[in-house]
């Protein structure tokens, strides 16, 4: 498959995307949540458990990156195979598919590449995912991320979040295992935002997450 272009953009307006959820009958984050999924396990190979949400983190902290504001705003944990977001990642767990999510995806649980006496969860996609619950930097994004990531293994994927410097790295190393990542930590000299610009916007989606009750996943954290 030839690899996946995107078009010229124009910037977005986050009050505005605030204000129109607000009226939305249905919780945009877990919208994105779902269509994420679905893209990456239709245009990636080997998408099992791993892969797919090292793609999350990703598109949540490139986004974050360029603008101050988490893509889907999952909530990542220093697990042994890098950021893990728990609350999703428990409604996964064992090849369970959340109900909101039926007949858009499927978990297959089949031999696993790298351990044929193992079994995996892969992801597969019943539907077409509707890209424009994104906004056009997102979907430049998860292009970028399938053209990357398209063929590799999610074993890859995690040697590059354990690289130093990296936001899994410097959590695991001040904090240990099992402790929550700042989105703050990604932001490097190749960050399109200031500190205090980032450190603002993230304040305020969280407050907007909170206000409208748009967080993208259901369980309780643990």
């Amino acid at each position: 498959m030839e690899s996946l272009t995107f078009m010229e953009y124009e910037e977005y307006n986050l009050d505005e995307l605030f204000s129109e959820v607000a009226s939305m009958s249905l919780n945009i984050y877990r919208n994105k949540l779902l269509n994420a999924i679905v893209f990456f396990s239709k245009n990636t190979n080997y998408c099992n458990t791993t892969k797919l949400l090292k793609l999350l983190y990703h598109l949540d902290f490139i986004h974050f990156k360029q603008t101050g504001f988490p893509s889907i705003g999952l909530t990542y944990k220093t697990y042994a195979k890098g950021p893990v977001p728990v609350r999703f990642w428990k409604e996964i767990q064992r090849g369970n598919v959340p109900s909101d999510f039926k007949d858009k995806f499927e978990i297959v649980n089949k031999t696993g590449l790298h351990k044929p006496d193992e079994k995996e969860f892969y992801f597969k996609a019943l539907t077409e995912p509707d890209v424009s619950i994104f906004t056009p930097r997102e979907q430049e994004i998860l292009v970028e991320l399938v053209n990357k990531y398209k063929n590799k293994y999610a074993k890859e994927i995690c040697e590059e979040t354990h690289l130093p410097r990296q936001p899994w790295h410097n959590t695991k190393v001040l904090s240990g295992y099992n402790k929550q990542i700042d989105y703050l930590l990604s932001l490097d000299d190749e960050a399109k935002i200031s500190q205090d610009k980032a450190k603002n916007n993230l304040n305020e989606f969280y407050a907007a997450v909170k206000h409208f009750n748009l967080r993208a996943t259901k369980p309780a954290e643990v």
